[in-house]
């Protein structure tokens, strides 16, 4: 589709200094709410700023109905731009979008996340104030088509979900407690210098559900020296359907969770580091499946959190089993 505008990179002086990029995978019945939701985003009218689709290889109608977006706004502000990115992974459409465009500061949106009326200029604000950090996050509010299971709140942050007060803090990278991707905003500049172009961690495709994709990034920047914080003035809305609540997909996410956890320390530590660190990992994920084992014992199989629960303390013990096998195949490849 040769009339979609693809986000080419201008000139330094006329480059935006915000940019919303959406990766997206089929999303061409989700996008227009979202778009039309930043197209009437408050406190903006002094920002200069833009939003880019990153089309994640989809297989629906998601570029025609770009297009036809593209046309029904014109030249108004902020301009929708388009790029396509054929391997399959959020962690390459993140990287496609950092690459494509010259803003100095990147906020991503997941393409069923819907934000806050006045999401842009909570982030602007942020940034303004605090220039030096690498990343931040804000609120992430469940809107569920249908009533989620009893105590969902002991596993709601596995669907991204994150309501962690009414006052700015500092994230913990070092414990892998971070914002996920599906509502963070990212310096440009600390990302290009410290996160490599290739990720070893793609993110959920077809017929895989390990996470833990938009952590590494974080964990570079955080690594070299970059912080990572809670903005709570950002709201979003997370869009949950009623099969993302259904008790086989929950647990299979929750186990996907679990199994990239060896992979995320290991980013954070040396190569003479691992040994020990795989060791401690280990030991401590064993003691956590013994204490919830001890706790809850035989689990129900109507009592799904719980399940949740014990199949993320399952996979996060044998995460190091994962993570040498994946790094064997990476080097037989």
């Amino acid at each position: 589709m040769s009339e979609i505008v693809s986000a080419a990179a201008p000139a330094a002086s006329t480059a935006p200094s915000f940019t919303v990029v959406i990766p997206t995978y089929n999303g061409a019945e989700r996008l227009p709410r979202v778009l039309a939701q930043l197209r009437s985003q408050t406190g903006v009218e002094t920002l200069a700023w833009e939003i880019l689709v990153v089309d994640n290889n989809s297989r629906d109608q998601t570029a025609a109905l770009v297009q036809q977006i593209q046309k029904d706004w014109g030249d108004s502000t902020p301009r929708l731009n388009y790029v396509f990115e054929a391997q399959q992974g959020a962690a390459f459409a993140r990287q496609r979008g950092i690459q494509s465009v010259q803003s100095e500061w990147i906020g991503f949106l997941d393409d069923d996340i819907i934000p806050a009326d006045s999401w842009v200029a909570a982030a602007y604000a942020f940034y303004q104030a605090h220039p030096e950090v690498g990343a931040f996050g804000g609120q992430i509010h469940g809107d569920f088509e249908v009533p989620p299971p009893d105590n969902f709140k002991r596993i709601q942050s596995f669907l991204a979900i994150r309501e962690r007060g009414s006052t700015a803090h500092l994230y913990r990278p070092e414990h892998l407690v971070l914002p996920p991707s599906a509502a963070w905003v990212i310096n440009r500049r600390a990302w290009l210098s410290t996160v490599p172009l290739t990720p070893q961690l793609r993110g959920r495709t077809q017929g895989s559900m390990v996470q833990g994709d938009d952590y590494e990034p974080l964990i570079f920047m955080h690594k070299a020296g970059y912080s990572i914080w809670y903005n709570p003035a950002m709201h979003v809305h997370h869009q949950i359907p009623k099969r993302r609540l259904e008790p086989d997909y929950l647990i299979a996410l929750s186990r996907g969770c679990g199994l990239c956890v060896c992979s995320l320390q290991m980013l954070r530590v040396e190569p003479w580091q691992a040994p020990l660190t795989m060791a401690r990992l280990t030991l401590g994920n064993f003691k956590r499946l013994a204490r919830h084992w001890f706790e809850y014992g035989d689990i129900s199989r109507a009592d799904v959190v719980t399940q949740c629960e014990r199949a993320f303390f399952v996979s996060s013990l044998v995460s190091p089993l994962y993570f040498l096998s994946a790094r064997l195949r990476h080097n037989r490849a």
